[in-house]
């Protein structure tokens, strides 16, 4: 772990004997905050992720974090640069130093087309989605689940190249549930983790005796492709009406007859997002149908916007 973190002078901080000057904030959610900060000595920016540890179990969650940023050397998966606890006025801080993307989230990205009235060209839909499978595969490849995958979850370089983010709530992808009390028990801490509009239907209603896998985060990258298609996710206005998302996750999708996209990407996507998850597909498959499609797209990866 990195030396305790400290501030030396109003407006620079200093983890593991080099300097930060901060620029400005980014971002602040219930208990974090991301800070832009600058290297003194490399001049490069950063984003410093700041966690409010409340108690040890919080503390545990910032460790567990951290801990699953380093398990990772991956082109899509963020990478964490330094990290370290602190504790300031009494409570203890964790401070998470990772590589700053300026081009920002895929949600972003998918707002300013919605605002301009455009789409995403079904090309620049493929190399984005086939980064996150590759991201994807390598979590699964190590018995890990995302658990929250969604497009504020995705950063986006200037080559559209995606790297997945927020890795608070990860664990193993494979959940054995035995009993009425452990159902209940990943049903709520689903509830707390996994964003509702994304969030597999398995784990609305956990069953009693049943085998929870990393096929949740399938589910979730349909919904993730389906945003990327239609600029909205499957369920965000059921959830944005105070509908049942419960009960909206155990129908088929619906793609909209006005969808322009290829029949075989609208194949892959309702491939996906099959409500039971023993007939859903694991990612390489899901890599596999991807790769198949832009090798029927001519310059898939030049033809960017």
């Amino acid at each position: 772990m990195g030396q305790a973190l400290c501030i030396c002078s109003r407006g620079s901080i200093t983890i593991d004997n080099k300097k930060y000057y901060f620029i400005q904030k980014l971002d602040e959610g219930g208990f974090s905050y991301v800070d832009l900060v600058e290297g003194a000595k490399d001049g490069r920016f950063y984003a410093l992720k700041r966690v409010l540890c409340h108690d040890r179990e919080g503390r545990q969650e910032a460790q567990t974090e951290m801990e699953m940023h380093q398990m990772f050397n991956h082109p899509n998966i963020l990478s964490l640069v330094a990290h370290a606890f602190v504790d300031r006025g009494g409570k203890t801080e964790a401070w998470l130093l990772l590589p700053y993307i300026s081009k920002g989230s895929l949600w972003s990205v998918l707002e300013k087309l919605r605002d301009k009235g455009s789409s995403m060209p079904e090309k620049q839909i493929l190399q984005i989605l086939r980064g996150i499978c590759s991201g994807l595969k390598a979590i699964h490849e190590k018995g890990y689940a995302h658990r929250d995958l969604k497009p504020t979850n995705v950063l986006l370089d200037e080559d559209d190249r995606p790297v997945l983010m927020d890795l608070g709530s990860m664990n193993r992808a494979r959940v054995e549930v035995r009993g009425t009390r452990e159902a209940m028990t990943i049903q709520d801490w689903a509830a707390q983790r996994c964003t509702i509009s994304y969030r597999a239907p398995e784990l609305f209603n956990v069953e009693s005796h049943c085998i929870i896998d990393e096929r949740t985060d399938i589910w979730s990258l349909g919904c993730v492709l389906y945003c990327m298609m239609m600029l909205e996710g499957p369920y965000d206005m059921v959830f944005q009406k105070g509908d049942s998302v419960a009960l909206a996750v155990q129908n088929p999708v619906a793609i909209p007859q006005s969808c322009s996209y290829s029949q075989g990407l609208q194949m892959l996507l309702s491939s996906i997002m099959v409500s039971n998850p023993q007939e859903r597909p694991n990612i390489s498959w899901v890599l596999d149908q991807v790769q198949d499609l832009q090798s029927r797209s001519p310059n898939t990866q030049t033809n960017m916007v």
